[in-house]
């Protein structure tokens, strides 16, 4: 049975709804705007909005301030079966921060890999029909514009309410945009991971890329990445892969790299299954000391392999800030008060990296997982 609020607090909900109703989309116009299909995050949050829930997600936990009347029955849909533990730590710091806001709820997940765009919208059908079953929808998906039409139809179900995770680019084409979307900046960790890599490597080198699927994600993460570097660095492309985002397209990438551009030493993955797969390609062939590799996100998996000597610098996402931003969004929501809140939410990033000491890296781990746990996830 789905969750329903004690009368004054639907009250202050209504209130608020009509509030956030008012918001206008986008805020404002900036520069380059014809040359996007996206909002910026400043067009689509007030000042303060996102510091405020940042700061909040750092603090302690102030439970819930209203009654319920049973659990809330929350949907996952997201491509938690991946290599990556991102999904899996989304999940564990999310239940953990409801668990300490004493909200009660029961998930029901909706398991799918990164490429099976079509299972997800099957999943995303399933749960529309299902409506009067869910108060949240929690959707991760594959890649934005494959799914932006699965995204549009679950933010138009007034049954419940939706939120985007591992996204923060709205889709200007979206007739109804969802209640929030919850990220890491792609772009920022490219802009950090560019820096980082000229600077310690220096002017004019040539590198290759493990891509991941096309599309916006990709676009930032190893697109922003390698006009950042020529720009610059004056570095040189030798060769690009798409590797789907799998261990297998980064092992199979990474072996013809070495094979057939052995003048590029540096090679940046796109996300932490690509990776792991270039690392194992390097290890079989012998040459993790003469190539420079990147992962992306700074997983448990990556921080592991970096404190092996087998992968030297990484976009480290403090990886449990969107699990915790989301489950204090569902209590504001409870609460009346999503207007408060910003429609994009973006975690922090740093730069993880071999030349850090033990004592860093766990620091930074222990910080980014506080919820999770700190070291790999068994799968």
């Amino acid at each position: 049975m789905k969750t329903t609020m004690t009368a004054l607090a639907l009250l202050a909900a209504t209130v608020a709804a009509m509030a956030q109703d008012d918001r206008q989309i986008p805020l404002m116009e900036v520069e380059g705007d014809a040359d996007r299909d996206f909002y910026l995050v400043e067009q689509m949050n007030r000042p303060g909005e996102l510091e405020a829930l940042r700061d909040v997600v750092g603090s302690e936990a102030v439970p819930l301030a209203v009654e319920q009347d049973g659990p809330l029955q929350i949907a996952l849909v997201y491509p938690s079966a991946d290599v990556s533990d991102f999904w899996a730590r989304m999940y564990l710091a999310f239940t953990k921060r409801l668990d300490e806001l004493g909200i009660e709820y029961e998930t029901t997940e909706f398991a799918s890999r990164q490429i099976e765009h079509s299972l997800q919208a099957t999943y995303t059908d399933q749960v529309i029909q299902d409506k009067d079953i869910w108060d949240f929808v929690l959707f991760g998906p594959s890649e934005l514009a494959t799914q932006a039409d699965n995204i549009d139809k679950l933010a138009a179900t007034d049954d419940f309410t939706t939120f985007v995770i591992s996204f923060f680019t709205p889709p200007k084409y979206l007739e109804n945009q969802p209640a929030g979307w919850f990220d890491f900046s792609a772009a920022e960790g490219a802009q950090l991971i560019c820096d980082y890599m000229v600077d310690r490597l220096g002017p004019d080198q040539v590198y290759a890329l493990n891509r991941g699927i096309p599309g916006i994600t990709d676009n930032q993460r190893s697109g922003d990445f390698a006009a950042c570097v020529e720009e610059k660095g004056n570095w040189e492309l030798a060769y690009e892969h798409y590797g789907e985002y799998r261990r297998e397209g980064g092992f199979d990438g990474t072996n013809y790299i070495m094979q057939s551009y052995p003048e590029a030493k540096i090679i940046h993955n796109a996300n932490t299954a690509m990776a792991m797969g270039s690392v194992e390609a390097q290890l079989a062939m012998g040459m993790e000391d003469e190539i420079f590799s990147t992962g992306w996100g700074g997983t448990g998996l990556e921080l592991e392999a970096l404190r092996n000597g087998e992968l030297d610098a990484t976009p480290m996402r403090m990886g449990d800030d969107v699990g915790a931003a989301v489950a204090e969004a569902i209590k504001y929501h409870l609460e009346g008060r999503e207007n408060e809140l910003p429609r994009i939410f973006l975690g922090r990033i740093t730069i993880a990296n071999n030349e850090m000491s033990v004592d860093e890296l766990n620091a930074l781990e222990q910080e980014a997982f506080r919820f999770s746990g700190v070291g790999a996830l068994e799968r």
